[in-house]
């Protein structure tokens, strides 16, 4: 018997996209996108401006349909299902949906009337540091305040599967660690958490699963650690314009180098910096007058990969 596109099945993934294309006229915001997001589990939707994950987040809420392809939500049509969905799933939209003139204290405890086990609404406040402007209208909460209480309301229900667009956009370090680990909380709690974000090194330390989506499509899905690999990266900082060049030919064989901004230089390997490079280094700057500056050895990082697979251009 094959299940109805309203029967969710009881080992369904959190989100399951195949083939999904959207279309506003002639522009294709999505073409073709498949993904999979497990339960319990963080996944992070990368992608510059115009890259289509917004449209296909939006398309996973139920709030635009898609023109092909299919999208499954705990097992479920998003838009047909979205009666059944409702009490399952939590929503923080970046901006708007909150009454200018409400209260945190009595907008959570309203919501929290809606839900069969919320959250107690005094817990969250103090969690996201809001115990303080509890009584104060939302229209006069900071902007990072106003964030915290978004993120609050799509929490407070125990939601199965939440949808997090920029959560810590605007928030102050404190504040973004907070929000971390109450991201960290759900996902220990067995919750889905579909996460955008710009900030590379957060979708690095919260997600496990990142997809990079451009021009509408999946550019690389996988682990953080497998899409950063084992490169070994030596930075330092020098006078603008060295020769390159003939620094990679002082270098080991399969070494490269550039100078990305100006005076700032990446020498990277396949494989772990090890004391031969470093001294290769070392020993071609001396021999060229260079004083090396900041020399430090990392590991490639999600910024690195994202900038490779989708170009360093600005994009409106």
């Amino acid at each position: 018997m094959t299940p109805s596109s309203d029967t969710a099945l009881p080992d369904a993934p959190a989100v399951e996209i195949t083939g999904l294309v959207k279309r506003y006229g002639r522009t294709v915001a999505v073409d073709g996108l498949s993904l999979r997001a497990g339960r319990g589990a963080v996944t992070a939707i990368l992608g510059p401006n115009g890259a289509g994950k917004t449209t296909t987040v939006e398309i996973c809420e139920g709030y635009r349909r898609a023109d092909g392809g299919s999208v499954r939500v705990l097992g479920l049509d998003p838009v047909a299902g979205r009666r059944a969905l409702r009490p399952r799933v939590g929503v923080m939209l970046q901006a708007g949906g909150i009454p200018p003139a409400v209260r945190p204290a009595e907008y959570l405890q309203v919501l929290a009337r809606f839900h069969a086990r919320p959250l107690p609404p005094g817990l969250l406040l103090e969690r996201l540091g809001l115990a303080a402007s509890a009584r104060t209208p939302f229209k006069r909460l900071s902007g990072g305040q106003q964030q915290r209480l978004s993120l609050a309301a799509a929490v407070i229900g125990r939601p199965e599967l939440v949808f997090l667009d920029e959560p810590t956009a605007g928030l102050d370090p404190q504040a973004r660690h907070a929000t971390w680990d109450l991201i960290a909380g759900l996902r220990l709690a067995g919750v889905g958490v579909i996460l955008t974000t710009h900030h590379m090194d957060e979708a690095q330390r919260l997600a496990d699963l990142v997809a990079i989506v451009d021009h509408g499509q999946l550019v690389v899905a996988g682990t953080p650690a497998e899409l950063t690999g084992t490169a070994g990266q030596l930075r330092f900082r020098a006078e603008p314009g060295l020769d390159t060049d003939g620094l990679i030919a002082a270098l080991p064989a399969g070494s490269a180098a550039k100078e990305s901004p100006a005076g700032h230089y990446v020498v990277e390997v396949h494989d772990r910096v090890d004391p031969q490079l470093l001294a290769a280094v070392t020993a071609w700057c001396a021999e060229h007058g260079v004083l090396a500056q900041d020399l430090r050895i990392e590991s490639r990082t999600l910024e690195d990969v994202f900038l490779e697979l989708t170009g360093g251009e600005l994009r409106s």
